[in-house]
């Protein structure tokens, strides 16, 4: 069984595109993670991009998917860390590496931003990875 670390933006991927994790893996995460999927659901509802009912539906289909979410003081802590070394004005993309560091083989995510931030610090897979195969 392999741990993987998921962000927000992955886990709405996951969700939109209907994709079903292998279940031989553990999703993990901050605790932090469904609150900022539903302020991204939020963001596309303001802007048109999603109807609320679909905002709400995905919300569900989120909120059902198994996941080790995260959020002690050692990893709190760990999260501060990283932000201190690189001099992050945000924990958000410090708590999702302090996560992957503490508890999981590695990290997964569609934004090619935190993707690229993680390269240095942390193992980075693909979603191909957490996906069931069949």
């Amino acid at each position: 069984m392999a741990r993987y670390v998921i962000d927000a933006p992955t886990l709405l991927h996951l969700v939109d595109a209907r994709l079903h994790v292998d279940p031989s893996h553990q999703l993990v995460a901050p605790n932090s993670i469904r609150l900022e999927a539903l302020e991204l659901l939020l963001r596309d509802v303001r802007a048109g991009k999603r109807a609320e009912a679909a905002a709400l539906a995905a919300h569900e289909r989120m909120t059902e998917m198994k996941m080790r979410l995260l959020g002690d003081r050692v990893s709190r802590r760990a999260a501060w860390q990283i932000a201190r070394q690189h001099d992050w004005d945000t924990l958000r993309d410090a708590e999702y590496l302090a996560v992957t560091r503490l508890q999981a083989d590695a990290l997964i995510t569609v934004d090619p931003s935190l993707a690229a931030t993680a390269r240095d610090l942390v193992t980075v897979a693909v979603i191909d990875d957490l996906l069931a195969q069949g």
